[in-house]
C-alpha cells in the first residue's frame, strides 16, 4: 500500500478515536452508497454526524479541508440520504470535516461542524 494511503487510514483512526473521546458513539464506517462514501458515521447525543476525514503530511498545499470540493458534499449527501432511508432515521443530522495534518509532535486534528447542508442544494 503507498504511503499516503497509510497516512490516509492513520489519520482516519486518529479521526475516530478523536470523536470518541468528543463522545460520538460511531455507527458505521467506510459506509459506501454507488460511488460515495462517508468516512465515519456517528451519533452525537441525538444528532446523526456524516463525517469526512482528510489527511495531509503538510500544509504546503492548503489545508487538508480545503480538498473536499462541491463534487465531494454532493456524493456525502446522496450517501447520507441512503444511509437515513435504509435506517429509517428521523432527527437531527449534520456534515463535519475533520482535518488533520501531520507536524513534527505528530498529528494536528481540526475538527468543522456542520459544513453543509443537504438543503443547499450543491
Amino acid at each position: 500500500m503507498a504511503k499516503h494511503n497509510d497516512f490516509g487510514k492513520e489519520g482516519e483512526a486518529a479521526a475516530l478515536a478523536y470523536l470518541l473521546q468528543q463522545g460520538h458513539v460511531l455507527l458505521a464506517q467506510n459506509y459506501r452508497y454507488e460511488k460515495a462514501e462517508v468516512d465515519l458515521i456517528t451519533q452525537d447525543g441525538k444528532v446523526l454526524v456524516f463525517t469526512e476525514v482528510k489527511a495531509r503530511a503538510n500544509n504546503d498545499f492548503g489545508y487538508p479541508e480545503e480538498f473536499v470540493g462541491k463534487k465531494k458534499m454532493k456524493l456525502l449527501g446522496e450517501a447520507a440520504d441512503e444511509y437515513i432511508y435504509q435506517n429509517k432515521y428521523d432527527g437531527d443530522m449534520r456534515f463535519d470535516i475533520i482535518s488533520i495534518t501531520k507536524t513534527k509532535t505528530g498529528l494536528d486534528i481540526h475538527h468543522i461542524k456542520d459544513v453543509y447542508f443537504p438543503s443547499e442544494g450543491i
